[in-house]
Order: C-alpha cells, then structure tokens, then sequence
C-alpha cells in the first residue's frame, strides 16, 4: 500500500563549502591587488653613453654662461665698491666743510649776542628751511661781505654734502643687489659642475673608457674639418702673393700693393706683431688649469686667458666674452689670422685664440688644462680681430 506521507521538502541554505572557496580566492586576488598597488616602481632605464656625454656637454656649457655672469658680476661689483668708497670719502669731506662753514656761522651768532644785536645767524642756524631765510632781504643786508661769503659757503656745502649722501646711498643700495647676484651666479656654477661630477661618477670604468673613445672621436672630426680650412687659407695666400706678384711685375715702381684679399693690411705690421706677443703669452700658460672666474697667472677661465694674452700684447680687453665680442673688427672664418678670438656658441659663452691652420689655444673647461684644440670642436659664432 502506497505511503501516505509528504515528501521531505529540502530548504535551500547556505552551502558552505563553496562559499568559503570563492570568499578564499577573491582574498588572495585583493592581496596581490595590494602588494602590487604598494610596490616600489620600477628603476628608469640606465641613459646610454651618449646621452649621459649629451648630458654632461649641456652641464659644462650652463656652468660656462653661469661663469661668464659670474665675472661680470665681479667686474660691476668691484667697480661699484671702488665708487661707493670714493663717494663715503668725498661725503666725510663735505661734511668736514660743512661743519666748519657751521662753527664760522656760530661764531658770527656769538658775536651778535655779546654785542646785543639781534641773533640773525643764529636764527639762521635754527631755521628748518635756511632758504627761505636767506630769501629774506633784511638778513642780507646786515650781513658783511665776510659773513656774506660764509653764509653762501655754508649753503653751498650743505648742498653738495646733501646731493653726495643721496649718491652714495644709491650706489650702496646697487652694490648690495650686484654682491646678491654674485653669490646667486657662483651657486649656480657650483651646482652645474657637481652635477656633471656627479654623472661621470657613476659610470663604471668601461663605460669611462667608451666615453673617452666617443670624445676622440670628435676631437678627431674637428680635427679633419681644421685641416680643411688650414688648405684653403694655404691655398688663398698662395693665390694673394701670385697675384700681388704679377702687379709688381707690371708696374714696378708701386711698391707692395694695397694688401688686399685675405692678407689684410690689418694684419701687417703692428697687428703682427701684437698677435705675435698674444700667442707667445698663451703657449706659455699651456698646461695650466681650467678655474672658472680665474684670470691668471696660475689658472684661468676662458675671457681671462683671452684678456691676459692681449695684455701681454698691450691691448686692454673687457672681462666678459659678452664684452670681448663687441672688441674690434669682425672677420670670417676663412679670414681668420693669428691672434684673432675665435667666439663659440649662439650665447657667445666661450672664446680661444686663434694661432692658425683651423686652430686655437683656450681654456675649455674644469678638468681640463691650457691647450691647442680645432676651433671646429664647439659651432663657431664669431671671429673678432681686437686691434
């Protein structure tokens, strides 16, 4: 007989088991979610050597521009401290005359009170506007001639004294904002060579040893482009004296010639012999260290060599490449004789002496010393024959 009883209905509950499984696996995603949303990122990618040469280049040519304000901020500094010495000297000058101007007028106010008569000079010392007072013609007329001289010396002086303090005080007020800017422009060196320090340092000494071999390398196409123009300036002279040779030829009796063409009369004679002291200077100081702001006799930065030399030849230069550029005649490179500054960079933030066949004598850089180099090492601005 068939069972009259209800099926047993299953109530539908958790199911544990599975759930912890999933519950486990969505833990375990967030965990490895998290450690990799909290890991360190990944190191940037070691720069290649010529980038860290590119780097390196870029640093010593700012520490270069950074040099050139840094002397010209010494230059102005120390012309400014020179002129504010020379006011603070005239002011205690003028106040020594002044003070006397005063001392004659008390004695004048003295003389009034012992005599009894009005004080009209001590009225005048008192006075908060003396020019007011000395408009009034009552005083005028019963000062003497000598009290009238010592009246006018004293406005005089008081004048000049008052005009000079307010000089002076400006001049102080400029010395202190150009003393501000040498410190700013020496920091800024500073830094621009430590940091080239500091990337050459980590290089290992094989990478060391490729980044010489890049460096010859250039050194070496510099070097050809030199060669190169040595020929053609060769070649120009040759075709000068051919020229100016047929001309004595056809007339006799005229001399020399005009010396045209790439053998300048500016390059004759006295320029010459300039450029010959000039040269003589700088392949004496070969060897010597690069220091920026250095002008000599131990070290030098590039302008302070240049300004030296010529020295050496009795021209005075300016301090600055900046300055140095605007000295003289502009040539072209193919023109370009011995002694002639040869002008780098679109900022003219560097300068050499040129000695002839696409060469020059220059203070390149810290870490390196005194020496001959092409001058197509660094893209030429300008060349300039200072005398």
């Amino acid at each position: 007989m068939a069972s009259h009883r209800k099926p047993r209905t299953r109530t539908a509950g958790p199911r544990t088991a599975p759930v912890a499984g999933i519950t486990t696996a969505a833990l375990t995603s967030i965990a490895l979610l998290s450690q990799t949303a909290t890991a360190a990122p990944s190191a940037p990618p070691k720069p290649s050597l010529e980038e860290v040469q590119k780097k390196v280049d870029t640093l010593y040519h700012q520490a270069g521009v950074a040099t050139e304000k840094y002397n010209a901020a010494k230059e102005r500094t120390t012309k400014q401290q020179k002129r504010v010495g020379e006011l603070l000297d005239d002011v205690a000058q003028r106040t020594e005359k002044l003070n006397k101007a005063r001392q004659e007028l008390g004695t004048f106010a003295a003389a009034q009170y012992r005599t009894g008569a009005v004080s009209d000079t001590a009225t005048l010392l008192l006075a908060d506007d003396a020019q007011d007072y000395f408009d009034q013609d009552q005083l005028m007329s019963r000062l003497t001639s000598r009290q009238k001289k010592a009246v006018d010396d004293y406005q005089t002086e008081q004048a000049a004294t008052t005009k000079k303090r307010t000089e002076a005080a400006k001049s102080l007020e400029t010395l202190t904002t150009s003393q501000a800017t040498l410190k700013s422009t020496k920091r800024d060196v500073q830094q621009k060579l430590g940091d080239a320090r500091e990337l050459l340092s980590k290089l290992t000494a094989e990478e060391k040893a490729r980044l010489a071999a890049i460096e010859k390398k250039k050194q070496e196409a510099a070097r050809k482009k030199a060669e190169e123009l040595a020929r053609q300036q060769a070649e120009a002279e040759a075709k000068r004296k051919a020229a100016e040779e047929a001309r004595q030829k056809e007339n006799p009796g005229t001399g020399t010639g005009t010396g045209s063409g790439t053998g300048s009369g500016s390059t004759s004679g006295g320029y010459a012999t300039k450029a010959a002291k000039v040269i003589d200077f700088a392949e004496s100081q070969m060897g010597k260290p690069y220091v920026w702001g250095a002008t000599g006799p131990d070290s030098y930065d590039c302008s302070g060599l240049t300004q030296a030399a010529w020295k050496a030849a009795g021209i005075t230069l300016p301090r600055t490449t900046w300055d140095q550029v605007k000295v003289g005649t502009t040539v072209t490179t193919a023109d370009a004789k011995p002694g002639d500054l040869v002008f780098f960079y679109d900022d003219i933030s560097h300068v050499g002496i040129y000695i002839g066949d696409g060469k020059m004598i220059h203070a390149p850089k810290p870490g390196a010393n005194v020496r001959v180099e092409s001058i197509y090492y660094m893209p030429i601005h300008s060349v300039v024959r200072p005398a």
